[in-house]
């Protein structure tokens, strides 16, 4: 890929993630029905989204900082730049956060004991984006961020990060299909310590199969499937996201829309769905009153994109130097 494609996928992840954000917000614990019935369909929003966005940003912001490379100790490092955020925080943030600041744990360690939630998967996918065509190493990658976060007994929402991210580094490349993106989602997760976030993906995506459209599927889920009592459960929300960018067949402005009017954990669905096919399809992929709306609201998320774009360009540069190295050496081995 030429650097303005990188750029543009980059620009319609980000994008597309906040669009979601923002779209889902108003609806947020609100069942499908009750959106129907005083909604009727949400395709526009306002605003500037919520915690999603605000955590994306600041893992964008590690990102750079540490020359497209990130752990749990920079992401820490970054969350303790923005206390005008905090508020924003869910409990598990909240939890981490005062570890962090009050020196009760190290970064690595943060996540012991956190309450299960999305808010590791919701804002991973920057490391999907600087990890472009490598979802080996964004699951991996983001399983190490995430732990900030979740680990222990809520282990399972650094799967669904991984899973996520996985599927954003899948999506930028020129080849991939809305099948080898969903492959990539739990590939990369451990066969046997990821085996509930994995049976939870594949449960939501043989159900969105078998539903054929995204009205009956949400009418299934909610009927057959475990709806959490937290309804921002990694367990619920990240099967759901990817499930929906199935159904939307990859179109960016549907799996925004899909995420929006399924109703629970909307926004945090949507920000993730429409992250991954942001990345997908680019900006070409969101109306253009979408992306006038968005950039006016949140003029820094094209700087952002392009800083991420500068990140995945370094980070080939580097491999190629790793390549050129192994190379040599074969070369005077023959």
């Amino acid at each position: 890929m030429d650097k303005e494609s990188i750029k543009n996928k980059a620009y319609g992840c980000l994008l597309g993630g906040l669009i979601g954000d923002a779209m889902g917000a108003p609806v947020e614990g609100w069942d499908y029905e009750r959106i129907i019935k005083e909604k009727g369909y949400i395709d526009d929003f306002d605003g500037s989204g919520t915690d999603d966005s605000a955590i994306k940003t600041i893992l964008c912001e590690a990102l750079i900082k540490n020359g497209g490379h990130v752990s749990a100790d920079g992401f820490a490092e970054s969350f303790l730049r923005h206390p005008e955020c905090y508020n924003l925080f869910f409990v598990p943030v909240r939890n981490m956060y005062h570890k962090i600041q009050d020196g009760i744990e190290l970064p690595v360690n943060a996540g012991y004991g956190n309450m299960a939630s999305s808010s590791s998967a919701m804002a991973i996918s920057p490391i999907g984006i600087v990890n472009a065509c490598d979802p080996r190493a964004a699951a991996a990658e983001a399983y190490e961020a995430a732990g900030l976060i979740h680990s222990g007994c809520s282990s399972f929402c650094r799967d669904g990060a991984s899973a996520i991210a996985a599927a954003v580094a899948e999506a930028f490349s020129p080849d991939a299909t809305v099948e080898s993106v969903l492959e990539a989602s739990s590939k990369y997760l451990h066969p046997k310590s990821a085996v509930v976030m994995k049976s939870k993906i594949a449960g939501a995506l043989s159900l969105a199969r078998e539903a054929g459209s995204y009205s009956e599927f949400r009418r299934l889920y909610y009927e057959k499937e475990k709806l959490y009592h937290i309804i921002c459960d990694s367990r619920e929300t990240v099967p759901v996201a990817l499930a929906l960018f199935y159904l939307s067949g990859g179109d960016c402005a549907k799996a925004i829309e899909y995420g929006a009017n399924f109703g629970r954990d909307a926004d945090t669905i949507a920000t993730m769905s429409g992250a991954i096919a942001g990345a997908f399809t680019g900006l070409g992929g969101l109306h253009s009153r979408w992306i006038k709306k968005a950039t006016a609201n949140n003029p820094r998320q094209k700087q952002l994109a392009e800083e991420m774009a500068e990140l995945i360009v370094g980070r080939c540069e580097d491999k190629r130097r790793v390549l050129a190295k192994i190379e040599g050496m074969t070369a005077g081995g023959d």
